[in-house]
C-alpha cells in the first residue's frame, strides 16, 4: 500500500494512493497514519480489504497539499556516510560502524513544502535518502530477519544539511542538521511488502533541473537490515520512528570549487524508485 496524509499543516487526513493512481480517503477507517496504526496489523488489513473492495471514497487531489506520510514521529535517527561512493567523493574513510546522529521530529515537513535557507548560511546542501519507518517496537534485535520484520515501510527523506554549521562550528553535527524544514518526508509511506529488496533502489536528485545525485541503495555500506539491528542495540525503536539511511555521491560538499550550495530561489527535486517524488523551492528563513 501507498499511505499518505493530505491537507493543511496540522489538519492532514489519512489517505491511500490506489493501484490506478487515484487518491482515496481513509478517514472513515482510521484517524491518522502514525505509529499506532503501523503497529496494528488488523487495522492495516482492514485498509487493504476496503481498498481491494473499492469501498474507499475518492479524493480530488486538486490544490490538496501532501503532508509528511507519518504523524507524531517519536525520533528521526540518521546514518552518516553510508554509501561507498559518497565516502570516496568526500575523501572519508569507510566507517567501521554506522555513524549515528539524530534530527528533531520538528524538522519534518511535507515533500513539497518550502525549505528555508538558514540566516547566515552559505553552505546549505542537499541529500536524498531512503527512509525506513518502524512498525513494531525493536530492542536488542539479534538477526537481520528480526530487523526486517520491524520495518513498516519506506519513504523518501531529504536530509538537508548546513555544512558550515555541521563541520566548522565545533561540537556535534546537530547544528547543521536540525534547522527548520530540514527533513522533507514523503510523499508516500510504501509498506514493506511492496519493497522486496530495499538494496536495489535507484536514488536521484536534481537541482534547478541538473541531475546531481544518481545512485543506488546497493552502494550502502550498512544495509537497511543491519542498520535497524545495529540501532536496536543502542536505543529502543518504536512504531512511527524514522531512520534516514544515508545519501549517495553527488552532494554539493563533494563538488569541486566553487561548490554549488543551495540558495534561496533554487528548486530541488528528488525521487527513489517506487517511492514517489519530492519537489521543494528554497526560500530565505
Amino acid at each position: 500500500m501507498k499511505l499518505l496524509r493530505v491537507g493543511q499543516v496540522g489538519t492532514e487526513r489519512p489517505a491511500l494512493l490506489d493501484e490506478q493512481g487515484a487518491l482515496r480517503d481513509l478517514s472513515t477507517l482510521v484517524t491518522d497514519i502514525d505509529g499506532a496504526l503501523l503497529a496494528d496489523a488488523p487495522a492495516l488489513d482492514r485498509i487493504r480489504a476496503a481498498a481491494a473492495a473499492g469501498e474507499l471514497p475518492r479524493l480530488d487531489p486538486a490544490g490538496l497539499r501532501t503532508g509528511p506520510p507519518v504523524a507524531r514521529i517519536g525520533k528521526v535517527v540518521c546514518i552518516g556516510l553510508n554509501y561507498h561512493d559518497h565516502a570516496r567523493e568526500t575523501g572519508a574513510a569507510v566507517p567501521a560502524e554506522p555513524i549515528v546522529f539524530l534530527k528533531a521530529p520538528d524538522t519534518v515537513v511535507g515533500p513539497h513544502d518550502p525549505v528555508l535557507v538558514p540566516r547566515g548560511s552559505v553552505k546549505t546542501d542537499w541529500e536524498v535518502e531512503l527512509a525506513v519507518v518502524i512498525g513494531r517496537t525493536a530492542r536488542y534485535l539479534e538477526t537481520d530477519d528480526e530487523a526486517r520484520a520491524a520495518v513498516a515501510g519506506y519513504t523518501i527523506a531529504h536530509d538537508v544539511s548546513e555544512r558550515e554549521f555541521q563541520i566548522e562550528r565545533g561540537g556535534q553535527w546537530d547544528k547543521g542538521k536540525n534547522c527548520e524544514t530540514f527533513n522533507p518526508l514523503g510523499p508516500w509511506l510504501v509498506t514493506a511488502d511492496e519493497v522486496p529488496d530495499p538494496q536495489a533502489l535507484g536514488v536521484r536528485l536534481w537541482v534547478n533541473g541538473t541531475l546531481r545525485q544518481d545512485g543506488t541503495t546497493a552502494e550502502q555500506i550498512f544495509p537497511v537490515a543491519e542498520v535497524v539491528r545495529y540501532l536496536s542495540r543502542f536505543m529502543t525503536l518504536y512504531p512511527g520512528d524514522v531512520i534516514n539511511t544515508g545519501t549517495p555521491a553527488g552532494v554539493a560538499m563533494g563538488c569541486p570549487e566553487p561548490k554549488p550550495y543551495l540558495r534561496a530561489g533554487d528548486v530541488v527535486e528528488l525521487e527513489i524508485d517506487g517511492l514517489g517524488r519530492q519537489r521543494q523551492e528554497l526560500t530565505a528563513a
